[in-house]
């Protein structure tokens, strides 16, 4: 099981390019599913998640081609086996996004229930209801949700009880081959919701309204196959710049988009982080002192759950006491006890961490828990005295790509190891 061992307090230089996102690239390849002719995507993430979820577009029935170019050529010409099996997606939490496209292409859809996540519940009774309201028949058992829409979904409003990115993702894609006209109330406002609502319009839909919490689709006949770029991953784009400041270093962070992650930028802003933006980078130069700043998760436009994390590592260097709240997420701080291992000061009570700073990290062995957690610890050890190893950095590969050696081109003193 691969491990990576860092050595702490190494200052960085140079420039650090954000990949394509993860969180846009795994509907982006869902709604592939929704057209018999070939769509090509560019900027797709070799990181596991992807690979997994292209795996499982290829049970399904479709053609799917890695380009010299990195791009990702993908036909689903026929769909012979409109299913998710557990076999294929238990490592992944994103296979609801395929009951939609299934669903609406198909008439027919068996979708494995996504596996509990430690960083909490993800209910997909959003999907089932949003599904039932656009005509199809939904029950689950055995493990599995089944979906049936013999005569096709018809247009309908759709009012979300809470906000979910993957259901209103799902519930777009499903709308757009249904009949008549859908909205979806109470609707994601996340980048990722207007790449993949761009995506579609490329493929013949009607959407209006991406990026606002009121979505309207009118359902076409048939949509066709299409070139487009995924966005930047605006997650890792923000965790490469809490490196940057953590090791008190000269970086810029390029191929990015910053107004994506702005509630990030105003919290660094506030702690003292000396960060200058243009429109596709963000410069990060050093600071001498860091000053607590409190922060709460959002859905977007707030602060993403997401980089709370790495935000947390962020503020064990800083001066004061931190309040962070987690609103998304029940379970997101299982990183705690490990930056506590490492000698970070902080106290959980409910959906709440308190962190007193600044303190003086030192490396440890720790135990990587989820995808973010792991990229807190990775900061955490940049900026630690001394040696780190980190085991189960699965995790970390589940969403980032290379980033041992992005940041060891700019310097940091990290490999991979067995």
């Amino acid at each position: 099981m691969d491990k990576f061992r860092i050595l702490g307090r190494e200052p960085l230089s140079g420039t650090l390019a954000v990949s394509g996102s993860k969180n846009s690239s795994l509907p982006a390849i869902a709604a592939c599913l929704l057209t018999e002719e070939p769509v090509i995507l560019h900027r797709v993430p070799r990181v596991r998640d992807i690979d997994t979820m292209l795996k499982l577009l290829e049970y399904n029935g479709a053609t799917v081609k890695r380009l010299a170019s990195g791009a990702v050529r993908i036909e689903a010409r026929k769909i012979s086996n409109p299913e998710a099996p557990y076999e294929i997606v238990k490592t992944m939490r994103a296979s609801s996004l395929v009951l939609g496209p299934l669903a609406a292409r198909t008439g027919t859809a068996r979708v494995s229930v996504p596996g509990g996540c430690s960083i909490g519940a993800r209910p997909i009774n959003l999907h089932i209801n949003g599904l039932e309201h656009l005509g199809a028949t939904v029950h689950q058992e055995y493990g599995y949700i089944e979906a049936a829409a013999p005569d096709g979904l018809r247009g309908n409003t759709v009012h979300f009880e809470r906000i979910t990115v993957t259901g209103t993702e799902d519930l777009m894609m499903a709308a757009t081959l249904a009949r008549g006209v859908t909205v979806l109330d109470n609707a994601a406002r996340e980048p990722e919701v207007v790449d993949l609502a761009g995506l579609l319009i490329k493929m013949g839909a009607k959407i209006t309204g991406a990026g606002t919490s009121r979505i309207e689709i009118e359902g076409v006949a048939k949509l066709h196959g299409t070139e487009h770029t995924i966005i930047p991953d605006r997650i890792e784009a923000g965790t490469l710049m809490i490196a940057g400041v953590m090791t008190n270093s000269n970086v810029t962070v390029t191929e990015c988009i910053p107004e994506h992650f702005a509630a990030l930028m105003t919290k660094m802003r506030q702690a003292g982080a000396r960060v200058e933006e243009s429109s596709t980078a963000v410069e990060v130069r050093p600071v001498t002192r860091l000053r607590s700043v409190d922060m709460t998760t959002e859905e977007h436009p707030g602060f993403a759950t997401d980089l709370q994390a790495q935000f947390m590592a962020l503020m064990t260097g800083a001066a004061g006491i931190s309040f962070i709240t987690e609103n998304i997420f029940e379970n997101r701080f299982m990183h705690v006890p490990e930056l506590a291992r490492m000698g970070a000061n902080i106290r959980i009570e409910g959906r709440q961490a308190i962190v007193a700073g600044p303190a003086e990290l030192t490396g440890a062995q720790v135990m990587c828990s989820d995808l973010r957690a792991s990229a807190s610890l990775v900061l955490a050890a940049l900026a630690a005295r001394g040696e780190s190893i980190l085991d189960r950095v699965y995790h970390m590969d589940r969403g980032y790509e290379h980033i041992e050696e992005k940041l060891a081109g700019v310097g940091a003193r990290i490999e991979r190891i067995g």
